[in-house]
């Protein structure tokens, strides 16, 4: 053949439709097979070309349940990080392991320099959000990264009732079915899976990743649990308990300035109990304030409490219990907590999902909050719920530390939202079944947070990197000692201090700057 027919039969061939291109890896993903799942997109991402989908379905990624690896609270700085992300392969997927479920499944795959993890990250609320803020943030840091909307769409009642198997889908399935398709979803494009799997989620994901490790104890090699909504519907119960005593009658009802007067009253006192007057109450439990020390002496004022509000107070802080026995049903507040209108102490109504959830438990659109009877409705919640949403046998995680699972909880102690006095019973509960502290001390461990609140902000350092402290633990062996933890002004840090081990506090060492980790001490309080 001449060289110049040689030539032309090239460019035809070019021009075929049966010629093209190799295959590349991201595209290989899209011939993944799973049960049940099916991989609706993979594309290729650029470097620094992502654009946030918009979803009006879906409420704004910073309801996602808890800070990125590295992040000060959910979902970082979203605009800035999506600009400087590294290519990576972002792999949609839809799974259905039910004839009712759409379990909508993203995987961000780092192009280069993956780290050979796999990071599951949490949802907020009823979960129907995926956070691509959060991806991101696990994308820079070279994970693999994936996340899903909880098998629906929309954050109110509507979704679960007449579809109880939506109602599975996010209490406990959705994530198992995410953490499995995204470990495939890993193999596939990197041609091995993930040495190691990490679990990281605050609220709802805290919750998420307690039924994670006692449901599906295999599917973590670590978890971080923050702030978690667990048992879920204890805390829920909870909230309709203190709103409905806040409003028992006229004059109950604590507003938000006497909240901000209560919380600085407390700490103005409780302040050097640990030694260091710094604006942060190391441990609440510590301070010996008399809350009858603010009953106002001459009527009503600003700067004081009415005997109402005392009530209400008292009820607030000893949490809600079974009218009938006095058993308690969910702790109460620290008192000084940072609490504000919204979940807890609202005016108009409790935080929208209590009532939702039970609505949903009990598959009854019209079941009024207002009549919850507080003995047969959390029996008859609690039989539903306990193997679907709640997290309430400890004794399951010896299967996660069996195979050399690592837990790390944290929880803010100004968190408005859900009382971090759960974090320190759940904590409890785990070490009494699993052996006592001098057994469970490398395998579980709770940092409480001076000043943070609900899963990041606040008053006190509330940044830290959960994923590095997590990991460096499950693949080292070696407990973490302390945390590093920073606060923020405008984007400037302006204090850092560690977090200790529970019940351990940061105690200053008598010199230096107290805005300056080093200068302070893990120790007993």
């Amino acid at each position: 053949m001449k060289p110049t027919a040689f030539v032309f039969l090239l460019a035809a061939l070019s021009l075929s439709p049966y010629v093209r291109a190799a295959e590349t890896p991201c595209e290989s993903v899209s011939k993944l097979n799973l049960p049940h799942v099916e991989i609706t997109g993979t594309t290729l991402v650029e470097k620094g070309t992502f654009a946030q989908p918009r979803n009006p379905m879906q409420p704004p990624p910073l309801a996602a349940g808890g800070p990125a690896p590295g992040a000060g609270g959910p979902g970082g700085n979203q605009n800035a990080i999506f600009k400087t992300l590294p290519a990576f392969c972002r792999v949609q997927a839809t799974s259905r392991p039910t004839s009712d479920s759409i379990i909508r499944i993203e995987v961000w795959l780092p192009a280069e320099g993956w780290n050979g993890r796999l990071e599951v990250v949490g949802n907020g609320g009823f979960g129907s959000n995926i956070g691509y803020a959060n991806l991101a943030e696990g994308v820079a840091h070279g994970y693999a990264i994936t996340g899903s909307d909880t098998g629906h769409q929309g954050n109110d009642d509507n979704f679960a009732i007449g579809h109880p198997e939506k109602l599975i889908d996010w209490g406990y399935r959705a994530v198992h079915e995410n953490t499995v398709a995204a470990k495939a979803v890993a193999a596939k494009f990197y041609g091995s899976g993930p040495k190691y799997s990490y679990w990281n989620g605050c609220s709802t994901g805290g919750r998420q990743g307690w039924v994670a490790a006692e449901y599906f104890p295999n599917d973590f090699d670590g978890l971080s649990l923050g702030d978690p909504a667990n048992p879920m519907t204890r805390l829920q119960a909870g909230n309709i308990g203190a709103y409905l005593a806040l409003h028992k009658e006229p004059g109950s009802f604590i507003p938000m300035a006497k909240w901000d007067m209560i919380h600085k009253a407390v700490v103005n006192q409780c302040d050097a109990v640990d030694g260091l007057k710094d604006g942060l109450v190391e441990d609440y439990l510590k301070c010996n304030f008399k809350p009858e020390s603010l009953l106002c002496k001459d009527g009503d004022a600003a700067d004081c409490l009415t005997a109402l509000q005392l009530t209400s107070l008292n009820y607030v802080q000893a949490g809600t219990k079974n009218p009938r026995t006095g058993v308690s049903i969910y702790p109460g507040f620290p008192l000084g907590a940072s609490l504000q209108a919204g979940p807890v102490v609202a005016d108009a109504k409790p935080d929208g999902s209590a009532p939702t959830l039970f609505k949903l438990l009990f598959q009854d659109p019209n079941w009024d909050f207002h009549t919850m009877n507080f003995d047969i409705d959390i029996a008859r919640s609690d039989k539903l719920a306990n193997n679907l949403m709640n997290a309430i046998d400890p004794s399951k995680l010896k299967s996660v530390f069996a195979h050399g699972g690592k837990i790390l909880m944290y929880h803010g102690w100004n968190d408005p939202n859900i009382t971090p006095l759960e974090s320190i019973e759940l904590y409890k509960q785990a070490v009494a079944a699993n052996g006592g502290l001098g057994k469970t001390s490398d395998e579980i461990r709770l940092f409480m947070v001076p000043g943070m609140n609900h899963c990041g902000g606040g008053e006190g350092p509330n940044t830290f990197d959960k994923m590095s402290v997590i990991s460096a633990w499950v693949e080292t062996g070696k407990a973490p000692e302390r945390i590093l933890a920073s606060h923020s002004t405008q984007g400037q840090v302006d204090r850092t201090r560690p977090l200790c081990p529970y019940p351990q506090i940061a105690k200053y060492k008598g010199s230096g700057s107290i805005d300056e980790a080093e200068n302070f001490s893990c120790t007993a309080p």
